[in-house]
């Protein structure tokens, strides 16, 4: 993934997930639950929105890197 210089609200990431969701495996809705109930820091904000950014358009083998890391964050924060 490429970097990028944009700092994504709490909000971007949120709308960032919703358009992804049902491309997301299920189990990881609740994690995602839990995510928006809290306040992040910037980067955690941007790695997010990272992971999620077309995650529809990514092959098999891409998803499960971002699955792992996604679960990675999610479940430590």
């Amino acid at each position: 993934m490429s970097e990028c210089k944009l700092d994504h609200s709490h909000a971007d990431v949120k709308k960032k997930y919703e358009s992804q969701a049902a491309f997301l495996p299920e189990e990881m809705q609740p994690l995602f639950e839990r995510f928006f109930e809290k306040e992040h820091s910037q980067a955690l904000l941007n790695e997010v929105f990272h992971l999620l950014k077309k995650y529809d358009l990514a092959s098999e083998e891409e998803k499960s890197e971002r699955n792992n890391r996604l679960y990675l964050v999610l479940e430590n924060v």
